[in-house]
Parts: C-alpha cells; structure tokens; sequence
C-alpha cells in the first residue's frame, strides 16, 4: 500500500506529480487550473500527461508476463469447490440453507422467494461450476480457448462473481455496515440497549458476507485471467501506454461520476436529520411518533452521519485533500494518500449500495412503502444501485488519475 517505492521510471509509484520519462515537468493548462468546486471537481495535483505524447517503444503494446496474480485463480477455485460441497450438504439434509425463504430478515431482494429445494441444488451446481472455471482459468497453464470460449468462460465467470456480491446479499449487510459504528462505541456502555445480537449477527447473514468474499475472489480471478488472455499485464491491464487523452477522458467521466456518487447519500440523510429534529419529512406523523418512541430516530440520525461522512471522502476523489494528506491530520500532514486507501473501501461500499438498493426495490412492500412513505422518499432509496455505479466509475477514474508506472510491465499513464 506504500507510495514510496521507485518505478522503472525512477520516481514514486502512483505519484502523478513528479515528472516521468513520457511527462513534462508542468501540467497542462487544464489540469493545474480546474475549479476545485463540487460541481467542476478539481484534478489539481494530477499531471496528466499531453494528448499528444506516446510510449517510448512508439505506442507498441507491451508483453506481458503470463502468470502474473495467478495465484487468486486457485484461491478461488478452492473457495467455490468448498461452499459447493456445502450446498451439496444442503440439497442432500434438505436443511441448513440460509437464502431465500429460510431467512426471516430475507423479505426482501431478488431471492426472497428462493426455496430450499430449488435454491440449494442451483447453489450447488453453480459453485462447483466456478471452481472448475477458475481452476481452468488459474496460474501458468490457465486454457486458451477460441474467441467463442473466451466470451463463454468471462461470461460465466463474471455472472457468477456479480450474483455473489449484488444478488445475495441483502440490505442487511449495507444496515450492518451503517449501524456497526453505534454498536462498537455503544457496546461499553449498554447502548443502544435493547439489541439482541442474536438476532443482528445470523446464519444467513454470515452466509451472504462469505458469498461476498467469494465473489470478490471470483471477480479478481476472472479479471487477471482476462487480461493475461488478452496479452496484457496481470497486474495493471495495460497491454500499451495510456495517452494523455485517455486519462483525461476517464478523469471527466471520473469526476461527473463523483458528483453523482456525493448527491445521493446526502438526499438519503436529510430526510433522517428533518426527522431527528421533529419534522415529519416525507413522512406521517403517526409514523414519526413511532420513531421518536421506539429511537428509530436516533439510528437513523445514525445511518444519515455515516451517509454524510461517505459523501465527504467521495469528494475526496477530485479534491487535493484526496491525495495528500492535509496539514490538520497529525502525522500524516503532507504525505500522499495510498491510492489503496481509498480503492478498497470503495470496492465494498459498491456492491453493499448496489444490493440494498435492489433489496428495496424488489421488497414486496415497496407497494404499500409509499402508503406510509413519499414517493419521492422511496426513490431516494431505489437509487442506491446507481450511487454504487457511480462510485465505481469515481473510484476508477482516481485509480488511473494517480496510479504511476506498472512495477511488473513497466507501463505508464
């Protein structure tokens, strides 16, 4: 996670402010004087190199090592082989299946009429599917199909990493995730104090958090074998030198992305402070009654402080602040922000938004939601799987913004 290693090109590693073999020592005109406000977010500090330029070898893609991160193959060929024995347990006892209908906090999602008999053979066949495909696709001797077979086996591959991490989750993970924070500084001091933690921490719900580590071990699989497949680098996915117009389309595209992924969490938290403050925003009386005597209001208020907060280092992506470290954080004042510090949390923020918003859409209430709620309330909640689209596209377009020259191909931009 360290910015501090030397590239090929004999400066720091995803430092874009220093000069490279390809760059000038200033940055273009349009770089060092965007606006650094929200609505025309800032790339100041990013040094994108010029249209113009082109690799040293003339633009010429570069080889690629061939066994590069072939080791997540094999990871998750034995993460898939092992849950698919344990489906396989579960379609021969008939119990212990945590999906669908057999969760009581499931009613929600696009599996909550999934049963047992249907869902545990599925569950089955499709993992030990995946593991033959990621084993197939693992390490130095990772098959080499036609073009057809390549598109087959990336297809497959890729719906299965995204039905685990957007399909099988519900939004209880994405409400863990929020209240974790109440919960860990309230537990000393018995607060919040009517929780049953057996009730928070279930089967089903440890079942869908390892569905997601698998489903991140699968996507990471598929991604190096596509792109050693294609003759690029298993580590970065370059097979050429990125130009100054590339990165300078993927930081606008990157930041429009930004604003869209600051907006929607803090449409979410309004709602929740107007009603921590008494007013019934979007909302009945009755029902804001209810919550102020049950301390819904207080979780809420709760949830909004940490929609807020991912707001904040979202913009972050396109402020200054977002690469160095600024004065006030002792300590840290003046270093540079490791890209992974930001990549990683937003890889699992994405998917969590993505399927608690498909949970509320697909929620047999959702109906009868708009009789105790606005509809304009309800779709500040139905556009969640577009926060975690545009997450991901911000976080990507930061990824390539600072990311330097590859340590294992050597390529830049």
């Amino acid at each position: 996670m360290s910015s501090s290693s030397l590239t090929p090109a004999g400066r720091p590693a995803g430092d874009p402010a220093a000069p490279t073999r390809h760059q000038a020592t200033t940055a273009p005109p349009s770089a060092t004087t965007a606006s650094p406000s929200m609505a025309e977010p800032s790339f100041a500090g990013a040094a994108l190199p010029s249209s113009g330029e082109t690799s040293a070898t003339g633009g010429s893609p570069v080889s690629a090592p061939g066994t590069g991160s072939g080791w997540v193959g094999y990871a998750a060929a034995i993460w898939a082989a092992v849950y698919g024995v344990v489906a396989l347990v579960w379609t021969i006892t008939g119990s212990g299946f945590p999906f669908g209908r057999d969760d009581p906090q499931g009613r929600s999602g696009p599996l909550r009429d999934l049963t047992p008999e249907v869902g545990a053979p599925i569950f089955a066949a499709v993992l030990l599917s995946a593991a033959v495909a990621c084993l197939a696709m693992a390490g130095p001797h990772a098959v080499r199909p036609s073009r057809a077979g390549r598109a087959v086996l990336l297809g497959f591959g890729w719906a299965v990493a995204i039905a685990l991490l957007v399909l099988v989750p519900t939004v209880n993970v994405l409400a863990l995730t929020g209240y974790a924070p109440m919960l860990i500084l309230g537990a000393p001091f018995g607060w919040p104090g009517d929780v049953d933690y057996g009730n928070v921490f279930t089967w089903s719900l440890g079942n869908q958090v390892w569905s997601m580590l698998g489903g991140f071990l699968v996507a990471f699989a598929v991604l190096s074998w596509q792109r050693r497949s294609r003759g690029a680098c298993a580590r970065c996915g370059r097979d050429r030198d990125f130009s100054g117009a590339d990165r300078l389309r993927i930081a606008m595209w990157g930041g429009r992305a930004t604003i869209v992924a600051v907006l929607i969490p803090l449409l979410y938290s309004v709602s929740r402070y107007a009603w921590l403050a008494g007013v019934p925003l979007g909302i009945s009386d009755e029902m804001l009654t209810d919550l102020w005597d049950s301390g819904g209001v207080w979780a809420g208020a709760g949830l909004a402080t940490f929609a807020v907060v991912g707001a904040i280092l979202t913009l972050g992506l396109v402020q200054r602040w977002g690469e160095v470290f600024p004065r006030w954080m002792i300590g840290l004042a003046g270093r540079r922000v490791p890209i992974k510090l930001a990549v990683i949390p937003a890889a699992y923020v994405v998917p969590i938004v993505i399927s608690g918003g498909l949970g509320i859409i697909f929620a047999p209430e959702i109906e009868h939601l708009t009789g105790d709620y606005s509809p304009i309330l309800v779709a500040t909640h139905a556009l969640w799987p577009l926060w975690g689209v545009a997450l991901a596209i911000a976080t990507y377009g930061y990824h390539v913004r600072r990311r330097g020259a590859c340590g294992t191909c050597g390529s830049q931009g």
